[in-house]
């Protein structure tokens, strides 16, 4: 489907964004490509980061001087 790219091309490609974008962005550009890929990974694995709500609120209100309901 993709003609293969050789160093030649990829040098080119990186010009032209190089150009586009400027070299202050970059850096900031390869970041939110990075965390855009590895949200999508996490969400092919079933990996989640956040706890039920169920959980998290049991384990905060089993301490003193909490917000909850006052009696």
């Amino acid at each position: 489907m993709f003609p293969k790219l050789g160093m030649g091309e990829l040098i080119v490609i990186l010009l032209i964004v190089v150009v586009l974008f400027g070299a202050n962005k970059l850096p900031q550009l390869g970041k939110g490509l990075g965390e855009g890929i590895r949200s999508f990974k996490k969400s092919f694995s079933g990996e989640d980061d956040d706890k039920p709500a169920s959980q998290a609120g049991s384990a905060r209100s089993g301490g003193e001087g909490g917000p909850g309901p006052k009696a």
